[in-house]
């Protein structure tokens, strides 16, 4: 990624940011006139209620009940009558109802049919006509809950009634849920373009941002839900289809949170337990479907169980996390992005079964975990930024060492020894000479061609061009210099001249300075984790533990090599020679998946 993309993306989510900020708060604010507004709009029953079958208490004001039930009846007055065309709104989340005025029963969301949902409520929404209420004083309201575990002492989390029209529970919705609905569409437009594109351009696929992007949007479709649930009837007009689409949204939510935590493992063994937990979770998501279309259980009542299941799971992958944090960096970010999200999915499940708190307490988690990896994607970008301009300032060093290179390579008495052993050859072998001068220009075509080429290029292709430069050398040294080819892998890229200095050496400094000349021996070898291109010449040889003399070049051409060969393929270069035996050079490129 260039430093141009890396600053404008950086600007576009601070300014995306800011945007969303300012929505929210605007909304926030006109929310409360509006929430002032319909301050008048809920009502309750004032009177008495009875737990079952108990003892007959006063209702509380404004929640009316607060206290543990499977059976509760509420009589009494409503406080707030419908009159004229306004309609009494009934909510009920996951419990049945029945409500009586006068006696007569007006509503009710029992099912008389025996179907496969027949003990599933479900979220329930009905509005009933003013004339059906009459005056409103003699009002009695039994309530049912048909689950063993409780998520809540609170009545109002169960039923809620208001007096209005029927655009008030969408003014309601406006007033107490607009920063929510705006905090999710944030989660969610974060989840489909952000961190999938801070994934994709930070120069390889970083499948951390992309899981993490899953997570978002899941984790967005799955607090509005639990946010609106109460609401939901008004576009999913069957109650137990959508209870089960705002469960189905946290099984997904909580798979990616899994999902998220895996991804960054790295070890085999913490891989092997990811895929595990993984595979378990699928499956229990699987089963708590069929469980609930078939009518076994229902996806509210194996929430707790849900919860539990993956708090134990996100506890095993943290503890994996913990074991990779001294060598992975990646596991340091995902560990501080996944602790929030592990303690509000363990107080949550806690909460399921022990109701203590209102408070969402897995939503404050998934916030926290978005504003530290929106701060993580910000030092990402910032330290990608660095790594573009020290980019940038290696690949001018590059050029400047190949240009040093090929001059390096082409001096003065190279090109004269070339040309004077062509001039030769024009009048003994006029067809041998005419030869020679294609072979010298492609060889000189071959280094000017180096100048441009930046990525590594297939082996064939450099040995092609060191076999032009031997050419010239055999015509200069004659039957002194021997070349032998062991070329059994070709399969492999390398840094254009990269093996031509090595020849260079073994023919100048090895079997050149060696009386009768000698053999230099060019090979290839695959191995079971690199490939390795090995020059051996019988020369002189030289001792290795002392420097290397000044021969007039500096053998600034060898460094510049060794430097192209680890920046570019990360291939190390190994000398090994012994005096009067020989010298053999071995390039050593590792692998790469």
């Amino acid at each position: 990624m260039n430093l141009i993309k890396s600053r404008k993306l950086t600007l576009a989510l601070l300014a995306m940011m800011l945007v969303i900020v300012g929505l929210i708060v605007i909304f926030t604010a006109d929310s409360v006139g509006w929430e002032a507004n319909l301050s008048d709009s809920f009502t309750a029953i004032e009177g008495e209620y009875s737990v079952d079958g108990g003892e007959w208490k006063p209702t509380l004001e404004g929640d009316m009940v607060h206290e543990d039930f499977h059976e509760l009846t509420v009589r009494g007055r409503l406080t707030n009558v419908p009159t004229g065309s306004e309609i009494l709104g009934v909510c009920a989340d996951n419990v049945w109802f029945k409500l009586k005025s006068d006696g007569k029963v007006i509503e009710s969301n029992y099912r008389a049919d025996d179907g496969a949902f027949k003990n599933t409520p479900g979220y329930t929404l009905c509005n009933i006509p003013a004339e059906a209420i009459g005056d409103g004083q003699h009002i009695e309201l039994s309530l049912m809950y048909p689950y063993e575990i409780l998520s809540s002492k609170n009545l109002s989390d169960f039923f809620d009634m208001y007096v209005g029209t029927e655009a008030t529970l969408y003014e309601l919705l406006y007033a107490h849920k607009m920063p929510t609905i705006l905090f999710c569409f944030l989660l969610c437009f974060f989840g489909l373009f952000i961190f999938p594109i801070a994934g994709i351009v930070m120069g390889r696929v970083d499948w951390r941002y992309l899981s993490f992007a899953l997570l978002c949007f899941f984790a967005g479709l799955f607090i509005l839900s639990q946010s609106l649930f109460s609401y939901l009837p008004l576009w999913i007009h069957d109650p137990v289809k959508a209870m089960a689409a705002s469960m189905v949204t946290a099984h997904l939510c909580m798979l990616s949170a899994l999902i998220y935590t895996k991804v960054c493992l790295k070890k085999s063994v913490n891989k092997v337990i990811g895929n595990v937990i993984i595979t378990a979770a699928v499956l229990l998501t699987a089963t708590a479907l069929v469980l609930h279309y078939t009518g076994v259980s229902d996806l509210y009542a194996g929430k707790p169980f849900m919860l539990l299941f993956v708090a134990v799971c996100a506890i095993i992958l943290t503890g994996c996390l913990i074991s990779e944090v001294r060598s992975s960096r990646e596991a340091l970010m995902t560990l501080t992005s996944m602790i929030p999200i592990l303690v509000g999915l363990l107080l949550d499940a806690v909460n399921a079964f022990f109701y203590f708190t209102s408070i969402p307490l897995f939503e404050i988690g998934i916030t926290i975990s978005l504003i530290n990896q929106i701060v993580v994607l910000i030092i990402d970008l910032r330290r990608q930024y660095k790594e573009a301009i020290r980019y940038q300032q290696m690949q001018k060093e590059l050029y400047e060492a190949k240009v040093s290179l090929m001059v390096s390579q082409i001096q003065p008495h190279f090109l004269y020894n070339s040309l004077t052993s062509i001039a030769m050859m024009c009048t003994k072998d006029p067809k041998k000479a005419r030869e020679a001068t294609i072979n010298f220009a492609d060889y000189l075509r071959g280094n000017m061609n180096s100048l441009k080429q930046k990525a590594p290029v297939p082996f064939t292709q450099e040995l092609e061009h060191l076999k032009k430069y031997l050419m010239l050398e055999q015509m200069r040294f004659g039957d002194m210099l021997n070349i032998a080819y062991d070329i059994q892998a070709t399969d492999f890229e390398i840094p254009l001249l990269t093996v031509q200095p090595l020849v260079e050496n073994a023919v100048k400094h090895g079997v050149g300075m060696k009386e009768d000349g000698g053999t230099v021996t060019i090979a290839t070898r695959e191995e079971d984790d690199c490939y390795k291109v090995i020059i051996t010449d019988d020369g002189v040889g030289f001792d290795t533990s002392k420097p290397i003399e000044d021969d007039g070049r500096s053998h600034v051409g060898m460094e510049n090599v060794k430097q192209r060969l680890k920046e570019l393929c990360d291939a190390d270069v190994i000398i090994e020679s012994e005096i009067g035996v020989g010298t053999t050079a071995t390039i050593r490129i590792p692998k790469k998946e």
